[in-house]
């Protein structure tokens, strides 16, 4: 059935319509199969990464940052666009960590590669756990304001239930996260 609908559904020409810095936009002629022809917006982002930063007690590290599409302030895994398109996820998580929180972590541990909204963009989130983390400096970007918190998984997992935490990376990896606890908890026991 797959392959039928793609060879029904067909995209016939992509221009550029806008050219950011975190992404390009653009206008795609889609030819429908009843053999219409409609546009379609495509957002191309180059990928980025994600990371739980787990401290020695357990607590993880948030941080809050204001979210313009949002117009609010939202709690958030740390994370970050790729500098380069195919940058390796692991250095792109390495980094971040350290930029937004100040920490540098000897451990981590891939957990999921997540889209966040496959309908118009074609962005993909690698998400990791760190852990063994030690203390170093914070290297924000010029535009960057933000704050680190550290908070218990269960209180982000309810926080998640009550739709206070809507951010896509960030609720894939906790769950995720809780998942695999679970789950070595089973294990062990």
């Amino acid at each position: 059935m797959e392959r039928e609908d793609q060879e029904r559904l067909q995209r016939v020409n992509r221009r550029l319509a806008y050219q950011g810095a975190v992404m390009e936009i653009y206008r795609d002629d889609m030819k429908m199969p009843d053999g219409k022809l409609v546009q379609w917006d495509y957002f191309h982002h180059k990928g980025g990464a994600a990371v739980i930063p787990v401290l020695d007690d357990g607590r993880i590290l948030m941080v809050r940052q204001y979210r313009n599409a949002l117009d609010r302030y939202t709690l958030e895994i740390p994370a970050g666009a790729f500098d380069y398109e195919g940058e390796p996820g692991l250095s792109c998580a390495a980094r971040e960590l350290e930029e937004e929180t100040g920490y540098h972590a000897d451990d981590f541990t891939f957990l999921l590669h997540m889209n966040s909204m496959p309908a118009f963009t074609n962005e993909k989130v690698s998400v990791y756990v760190a852990g063994k983390l030690k203390k170093t400096k914070q290297h924000l970007d010029e535009q960057e304001f933000l704050n680190v918190e550290a908070w218990e998984l269960d209180n982000l997992i309810s926080q998640i239930y009550k739709g206070v935490l809507t951010d896509s990376k960030t609720v894939c990896g906790l769950l995720a996260y809780r998942l695999l606890l679970d789950r070595d908890k089973k294990r062990d026991a």
